[in-house]
């Protein structure tokens, strides 16, 4: 039996007091770090958010197993956001309603949450009507025209584990319609605790035939967005949860087969949004690197393939820096990087690594990061 097949669905409930004290911690950091990021410049609160939007998507549908152009999610983000940056690339459309959804999502965190906005999410995460090879609807709640029963499977075919099984597909509208009056509604429930129970109730519902679980995750940032009253983001849930991901798999598995009492997965929820606000540290360490790096440039005149690059190296380049490597990044000749490159080196912002021939090496001069 799974909880939704209880007779008191959705009549959640929870031990307040064993929650109290995590709760207040995870308050108080969100509190602090908010508060923190108030006090630093509008473009350093900028790149942040530019970063951890970016690895909000990029992590979010990683957990899903789809791997995302790191690139392509950053330049979307970047112009939707009217940030003047280096290096934009193109973004194919999957990437593009990708971001339009979580952008949605945080940017415009106060309005109600309602069905048809759901179904420009969803036909935004599917612009063409597909999951993978699949045809499946979109942007309307999922039928019987799709696999029913709706179910959450693993393991080789013919030996799989079913996790778990969604409401059939007749009570989706009914089911939704619970989920959507209580989400708009007002009530005496902590933010944060409301965006974890959202999180869980739609993920059970399984609305849609394929994305619902980045689109939970979507929901729970728009909500947390609420908590704190800000559509700048300065930290990822996404990112922890796949770092997290078997924990988080286990706890719904073991939360959807078990009672109403949701105690459980509300700790292990606030414990994932502590640890994310604490991985916040490594972003923020990141943001300040690279506005020394770049004030440290200030009086250099640099073309955009070089600023792309010396982001990428920033930002922590795969490898080494070589000329053909430039040449393929920035989509020149061979020539044009050489070029491009022995300017940075005479400048003395790369410089040639030992080795020397074809396979000669550059890095960036770490002063300047100083």
């Amino acid at each position: 039996m799974y909880i939704y097949q209880l007779p008191k669905w959705p009549d959640f409930h929870w031990d307040k007091e064993k929650l109290s004290r995590l709760l207040a911690e995870v308050r108080y950091r969100q509190g602090k770090l908010t508060g923190r990021m108030e006090s630093m410049g509008f473009g350093l609160q900028a790149e942040a958010t530019l970063h951890t939007l970016t690895l909000d998507v990029l992590k979010s549908s990683e957990i899903e197993g789809e791997i995302l152009n790191p690139e392509q999610v950053r330049s979307s983000i970047a112009r939707r956001l009217g940030m003047d940056i280096a290096g934009l690339v193109p973004a194919d459309r999957h990437v593009e309603g990708v971001v339009e959804m979580m952008l949605d999502a945080t940017q415009h965190y106060n309005m109600p949450l309602t069905d048809e906005r759901l179904f420009g999410w969803h036909a935004a995460l599917f612009p063409t009507g597909r999951s993978g090879m699949y045809k499946i609807v979109v942007g309307a709640w999922r039928t019987n025209t799709e696999k029913n029963p709706m179910q959450v499977v693993s393991g080789a075919i013919g030996r799989e584990t079913v996790h778990f099984e969604a409401p059939a597909s007749e009570f989706v509208e009914g089911e939704m319609d619970k989920f959507l009056n209580w989400f708009n509604s007002e009530n005496d429930l902590d933010p944060v605790i409301k965006a974890a129970i959202a999180h869980l109730w739609f993920v059970t519902i399984h609305p849609f035939a394929d994305g619902n679980g980045r689109m939970a995750r979507t929901i729970t940032d728009m909500l947390l967005a609420r908590t704190d009253q800000n559509s700048q983001r300065f930290y990822s849930m996404s990112a922890q949860i796949r770092n997290e991901r078997k924990a988080y798999y286990d706890i719904l598995e073991k939360t959807q087969k078990g009672t109403l009492d949701i105690t459980e997965w509300l700790a292990w929820f606030l414990n994932c949004l502590d640890s994310s606000i604490s991985a916040t540290e490594e972003i923020l360490a990141k943001v300040m690197r690279k506005s020394r790096f770049w004030e440290n440039l200030k009086t250099y005149s640099l073309n955009d393939r070089q600023q792309k690059i010396l982001n990428a190296l920033i930002d922590g380049f795969e490898g080494k820096l070589t000329s053909s490597k430039w040449a393929k990044i920035t989509k020149t000749s061979q020539d044009t990087a050489s070029r491009d490159i022995q300017d940075l080196i005479d400048k003395g912002i790369l410089l040639k690594e030992a080795a020397g021939g074809r396979s000669t090496s550059y890095t960036l001069n770490t002063q300047y990061l100083l």
